[in-house]
């Protein structure tokens, strides 16, 4: 175990779900959200919930199951099912690994943060809490709603990194990320679905405004060469990247606040579910003792359900 936790920490991000900086920007955000109550102590640890918003990318090198928890193939699935047992029932959990779970992984996770504020185990809370805004992020982004994830199905291959990667690594410095406060969420299944069938909507306009732009730029003007961690990589040139970001007409800002705002009504929601407790009280974490897959335990069905 102590191994694969190493090889946790040493790989390196794929370029799946929000770029780096995007994801940490993100759950950075929202902590600003967050009432007196939540945000002393969510500030006092925003660096590790920041810097962990990716740590949910890494797993996927070492938890088999992890990677189906970050998207869904909605053209996959003929019939919307919210529900994650009546789901399984209808589709079986193999159908389901294979095309995505993200809007019911949300759900899990926030009962496993519920879980914790009741526990007052400061560890799984500030785990949990950047892992439910990794995939709340990730269930808003268009092309995580689809089969043709990296428009490969409509010869755009390379669209995904570019759209969640290369746009906001450019443009991100002019959003504004202030969303407002957290308000409690009463059907948080209801509201994961709502983010993924929202980003959904968007996925025409994705594929085809780049697709409209790709006719009118040729290759040498569309590509640039930038060095990268010391190597000189193809990324898509300013020109192209500002050509794109300007057609699709503040998506990406938008679909960034709206993973803020997400992101903060959840934490909010797991704290007042839990009883709203006292915060300034929990223990110090110790991150060492703690076992990775303790963290994210087979799925089961909370009690009440």
């Amino acid at each position: 175990m102590k191994k694969a936790l190493w090889l946790l920490l040493l790989l390196p991000i794929a370029c799946l779900g929000w770029g780096f900086l995007a994801h940490k920007e993100i759950n950075r955000q929202a902590v600003y959200m967050l009432p007196p109550e939540m945000e002393g102590f969510y500030k006092q640890h925003i660096d590790f919930i920041s810097e962990n918003a990716v740590t949910a990318d890494r797993r996927k090198y070492v938890v088999e199951e992890e990677g189906s928890r970050h998207y869904i193939d909605l053209d996959k699935y003929p019939i919307i099912i919210q529900n994650w047992y009546e789901a399984v029932e209808h589709y079986t959990v193999d159908t389901i690994n294979k095309y995505g779970s993200v809007p019911w992984y949300i759900q899990k996770v926030k009962v496993m943060l519920t879980n914790a504020f009741i526990e007052k185990n400061t560890v799984k809370v500030l785990r949990l809490s950047a892992d439910l805004g990794h995939y709340i992020s990730d269930a808003n982004v268009p092309l995580h709603t689809t089969s043709n994830y990296d428009g490969q199905l409509t010869g755009q291959k390379g669209l995904h990194s570019f759209w969640e990667t290369r746009l906001p690594e450019l443009h991100m410095k002019n959003y504004k990320m202030n969303v407002g406060k957290a308000t409690y969420i009463a059907d948080t299944q209801a509201e994961a679905w709502k983010a993924v069938l929202r980003a959904n909507k968007a996925l025409d306009s994705v594929l085809a405004f780049e697709q409209k732009l790709n006719k009118k730029y040729k290759p040498e003007k569309k590509y640039a060469m930038e060095e990268r961690n010391n190597k000189t990589i193809q990324v898509y040139s300013k020109e192209y990247s500002k050509a794109y970001h300007t057609a699709l007409k503040g998506m990406v800002e938008r679909q960034m606040r709206a993973s803020i705002k997400m992101t903060g009504d959840f934490w909010y929601t797991c704290w007042v579910d839990a009883g709203q407790p006292d915060l300034s009280k929990l223990p110090e974490p110790v991150f060492e003792k703690e076992e990775w897959e303790s963290l994210t335990p087979p799925p089961r069905k909370p009690s009440g359900e």
